[in-house]
């Protein structure tokens, strides 16, 4: 059975499915139920649970250290503790309860006492408790618990869709591939698994429910196609597909350390979009000529709470070192839509991705805001650092953001602490309003970054996760690329420069286009940078203004996007 969706991630992946399930767990109270069977059920749970952890923990101790290893620790002690389980059997004993729902009541109370507390460490305790309580739940339940941490064998991950945590958490080691029913080449699992160097499928609307644990898969994370236990004809031919990649890979190696120029000389920057410090290992491997996107609210994500200032400053000193003073862009808290904090309650809203969310957020929790910004100044002796404020829609917000910048500054100065005076100050052009007043912003920034993810979304007002409208999101439409003529345009007139750290930096067909409008900075995927640069440096750039300059007068995206796929494969 063959299934067809989005080619995300290139890369050809062979082995073994798993299906990740995500279905919402439902906890309802039953009546008549068997004291004796639920409190064992409990028990059963609780040992499987404990026997998880273990495991977790010890991997997690040789992989990355006693440090981080400590938060399963933390579980472990939850598991142990006699108030909490005690409390859970007296309930079951002495007012029948089914298990789950005894549990469910004393998380909750628990929960709400831990959270309640003043002690910023007790706090902390109530998310190891939701952890340790939804794992238990599962296995009274009888729902499958995958620890994406501890996968044992190779597989290829399948799922509805796969959450930031998830890839955050994820044995990356094990993992072949991914499949999953919705998404597009913006969705976060798009993007991750480029990032990781995973192969990757989105968009394939049914996998979940066609593929089934342990059938053997064949898929090319460029053309979307995927096979369910194909006969062996097909298998042989993705082993081929497979070696060529890999033959391909190989010769991309002869670019390294070479400059990304084109034949008539212009010299522009290949950077890559990072998570973690840990993306660091693919960036150097790719030879990205610095970071041009370091999402920092990754460490917001895959933290119990707000990282302290001590901890932002460790992750933003390793990215800098790592980087051995090459540029280092660095967006600031970008948390909000489909980002949210277990941690942080934010207010139900129609559109959250119009709503409160990164700078907005910023700016109304100062306090918040300011902790990261002093991490960021006293990590700036470490490299060369580039702070940049996403979501900026006027001009108010950023000189109020660069206000808070200041006093930072002030106060590290009066505290003796040392930071650097070369720090340059950017932001991200993602919302319209900002592309069309960008010869405002640029005389109050010193560079620009294109974030054409969402400036398309909001441009063609597509939600770029909605199946039924994405031949919408497009980023051939005219109104998008007469948008970033305008904004490089309006930078280079007040003497600054413009990169582009969407996914259309990265993009073969989009390349071309960009170097004709004059773009400075790509940042992109590791996994692209070095077919990125085979690309430069084989065209002219007189020779792509005057393609830009011919797509420009075209009237569809459906024109432009053929067009450039011709270009494209004739010039490969």
């Amino acid at each position: 059975m063959m299934l067809k969706g989005i080619g995300a991630s290139p890369g050809i992946a062979i082995g073994k499915a798993l299906v990740v399930e995500a279905d919402e767990i439902v906890i309802t109270k039953k009546d008549g139920i068997n004291i004796e069977n639920e409190l064992k059920k409990l028990s059963d749970a609780v040992e499987v649970s404990r026997s998880e952890i273990t495991k977790v923990k010890e991997k997690v101790r040789i992989e990355l250290g006693e440090e981080e290893s400590e938060i399963f620790a933390a579980h472990l002690l939850v598991l142990d503790d006699p108030e909490f389980i005690g409390e859970v059997e007296n309930k079951i004993k002495n007012e029948s309860l089914n298990a789950e729902y005894a549990l469910d009541e004393v998380t909750n109370m628990f929960v709400s006492i831990f959270e309640s507390m003043d002690n910023e460490y007790m706090k902390e305790r109530a998310a190891d408790i939701k952890d340790v309580s939804r794992r238990v739940v599962r296995h009274v339940l009888g729902i499958k618990v995958i620890d994406l941490s501890a996968l044992e064998d190779d597989v290829i991950l399948v799922a509805h869709d796969l959450t930031p945590s998830d890839t955050a958490t994820m044995d990356k080691k094990k993992v072949l591939g991914f499949l999953t029913d919705i998404g597009g080449k913006t969705s976060h699992t798009a993007i991750m698994s480029r990032t990781l160097e995973i192969s990757a499928i989105v968009g394939l609307s049914d996998a979940t429910s066609k593929i089934k644990d342990n059938d053997f898969i064949v898929f090319d994370g460029t053309t979307g196609e995927a096979f369910i236990n194909p006969d062996n004809d097909k298998i042989e031919e993705y082993k081929m597909k497979k070696e060529a990649y890999e033959e391909d890979k190989k010769s991309l190696e002869l670019l390294k350390g070479k400059k990304s120029i084109t034949l008539d000389g212009k010299q522009v920057e290949l950077a890559g979009n990072i998570g973690t410090p840990n993306d660091l290992e693919g960036l150097i491997k790719n030879d990205a000529e610095g970071v041009g996107l370091y999402r920092t609210e990754f460490l917001y994500m895959n933290s119990d709470s707000f990282p302290d200032e001590d901890m932002q400053f460790e992750a933003y000193k390793k990215v800098l070192e790592g980087m051995n003073n090459k540029p280092v862009v660095i967006r600031t808290l970008d948390i909000g839509g489909d980002k949210k904090l277990d941690y942080f309650e934010f207010e139900e809203e129609m559109n959250p991705f119009l709503g409160y969310r990164a700078i907005r957020m910023c700016l109304d929790r100062t306090d918040i805001f300011k902790t990261q910004l002093r991490a960021l100044y006293r990590a700036s002796i470490y490299g060369k650092l580039r702070i940049m404020f996403p979501m900026i829609s006027s001009n108010e917000e950023l000189l109020r953001a660069k206000e808070i910048c200041e006093e930072v500054k002030h106060e590290l100065k009066n505290e003796g602490i040392s930071y650097s005076d070369e720090v340059e100050i950017g932001m991200m052009i993602e919302v319209p309003a900002a592309a069309i007043i960008s010869d405002i912003l640029a005389k109050n920034v010193d560079f620009f970054s294109i974030g054409t993810n969402d400036l398309i979304q909001y441009t063609c007002a597509v939600d770029r996760m909605n199946q039924k409208i994405s031949y919408l999101y497009n980023q051939f439409n005219p109104s998008v690329l007469r948008l970033i003529k305008l904004v490089i345009d309006n930078a280079h007139a007040e003497g600054i420069w413009v990169g582009m750290c969407g996914e259309s930096a990265g993009d073969l067909n989009m390349i071309p286009i960009l170097l004709g409008l004059g773009l400075d900075e790509f940042s992109m995927s590791p996994i692209s940078i070095l077919r990125a640069r085979r690309l430069i440096n084989s065209v002219r750039e007189s020779d792509m203004k005057n393609l830009s300059e011919e797509i420009l007068k075209m009237t569809t995206a459906k024109d432009i996007e053929e067009y450039m796929t011709s270009f494209t494969e004739n010039n490969k």
